[in-house]
């Protein structure tokens, strides 16, 4: 492809993203689906595994959250360990290969989690998910990163954010809601709703897999096609942090990542453990968890193009500043909540999803941007590793927060942190702010310009 006279570029929704160098229009809009189909059935595992903590083990509400924050402190066990490898792995072999073994991985993670009667069980099917998710979530952020040309990177993380959304309503909806609703009016057992639906998700992800490596960009990007020394490599994630942006970046998914996850799993346990508490079946408690989810991601999902643009026309570092912002408050709003199924909380549910959308955004913009061509597979996997920590430490700290002090603990916790990235972001902003906003502005007229004079 010439870098003068072609431009390839996708166009959701009439909001033109121009593609970098090589990557064609077919590889980006299988990103799209990628970004459906990846975090949808990433985060619908928290009502899976909510139904089966109820269906299959009949677990008192008292001990559903040290478990649950258990299950999703070994996942990102997994992913500290798996994730700067599956990166480095990815600059070596391609980013392809390892996408499609992650959603290969996941889907037989799926497919064990109704046969669960115990909490062992549940260790097994999750160890299976959490290598399919180490992988597939690594190379979400790789790919993505790849893709936009620098002034179009914000409105691609913000597209690719709202399929994101997209995906975890549809899958929370159709598999959480619909499926489970449907199979228990057809008189189904609990273990039999289970089965069906988890198998189900299996073989979507199987045929993703298949989609993935269709669509996507085969081979390593050009600029990797010299390999670094390996050890250079896994390295590369440590030595870049002697860039402060690039330090920020990483403390930045410490938290943003914790805030989709807490999220996730907490939403869903909140609901079902209030639900059962005031009489629901398994079924009816499962369904009020992900109302409470879906309500969050539909809020975040018509805000993704806002900030998506907010991005391209400011400073990163400043983005970060705002998103980090607006999280900490929406966070801190639940404590303000006494019945999650009340319709009058609804719009701080909402704010809760903007803020979360915010935060994710804004660390990712700030990572693709700074992260080196050369090691970005390894510097992004060293940045998911960072954020598999803070989920670690979210999770299981709001897992004991969630039944020793109160539901909304886990909100409040990590509303506190992003208080704290915020204020990071404000110290580095004032002494390395690194590229502004008019930079951004005068490569996107810069490359308009080229391609008006190719044509005449």
């Amino acid at each position: 492809m010439s870098d003068t006279t072609h431009q390839a570029y996708i166009r959701p929704m009439g909001v033109r993203i121009d593609l970098a160098d090589g990557i064609s229009a077919k590889n980006g809009w299988t990103l799209m689906y990628a970004s459906f189909a990846t975090i949808g059935f990433l985060t619908f595992i928290n009502t899976g595994q909510a139904f089966v903590l109820n269906a299959n083990l009949s677990m008192p509400g008292d001990e559903q959250g040290r478990v649950t924050g258990a299950l999703a402190f070994w996942n990102e066990i997994i992913t500290i360990a798996l994730a700067a490898p599956f990166g480095v792995m990815a600059d070596r072999i391609g980013r392809r290969p390892v996408f499609c073994f992650g959603m290969i991985s996941m889907a037989m993670g799926y497919a064990l989690y109704p046969y669960a009667d115990s909490v062992t069980d549940l260790f097994v099917a999750r160890t299976l998910y959490g290598l399919g998710t180490a992988a597939a979530a690594g190379m979400i952020g790789i790919v993505g990163q790849d893709y936009p040309r620098e002034y179009s990177r914000g409105k691609l993380i913000a597209w690719t954010g709202v399929m994101n959304s997209l995906g975890v309503i549809f899958t929370a909806l159709v598999f959480g809601r619909l499926m489970f609703g449907a199979l228990e009016t057809a008189g189904m057992t609990a273990k039999q709703q289970g089965l069906y639906t988890f198998w189900s998700v299996a073989i979507v992800l199987l045929i993703s897999a298949w989609i993935l490596k269709w669509g996507l960009k085969g081979g390593v990007p050009s600029e990797v096609d010299k390999k670094l020394p390996i050890k250079q490599q896994f390295m590369s994630g440590i030595t870049n942090a002697k860039n402060p942006r690039i330090a920020l970046a990483y403390a930045s998914a410490f938290v943003a990542r914790s805030d989709l996850v807490v999220i996730g799993a907490f939403t869903n346990l909140w609901g079902s453990v209030y639900g059962t508490q005031q009489g629901m079946t398994p079924a009816e408690a499962a369904i009020a968890g992900v109302t409470i989810f879906a309500i969050a991601q539909l809020f975040g999902l018509v805000w993704s193009p806002i900030m998506g643009m907010i991005i391209d026309r400011v400073n990163r570092v400043s983005a970060v500043v705002f998103g980090m912002g607006f999280a900490a408050i929406g966070y801190a709003s639940m404590y303000f909540v006494e019945d999650p199924t009340n319709p009058i909380y609804y719009p701080l549910f909402g704010l809760l999803g903007i803020g979360q959308i915010s935060a994710f955004f804004a660390s990712q913009a700030l990572m693709g941007q700074e992260a080196p061509a050369k090691e970005r597979g390894a510097v992004i996997g060293f940045f998911s590793g960072s954020g598999a920590v803070g989920i670690l430490v979210a999770t299981s700290v709001g897992g004991i927060l969630f039944d020793t002090w109160m539901l909304t603990g886990p909100f409040i916790f990590v509303g506190a942190l992003n208080f704290v990235i915020f204020l990071a972001a404000v110290v580095i902003r004032s002494k390395s702010p690194g590229m502004m906003a008019d930079e951004i502005k005068a490569m996107r007229e810069a490359r308009a310009a080229a391609l008006a004079a190719a044509k005449d």
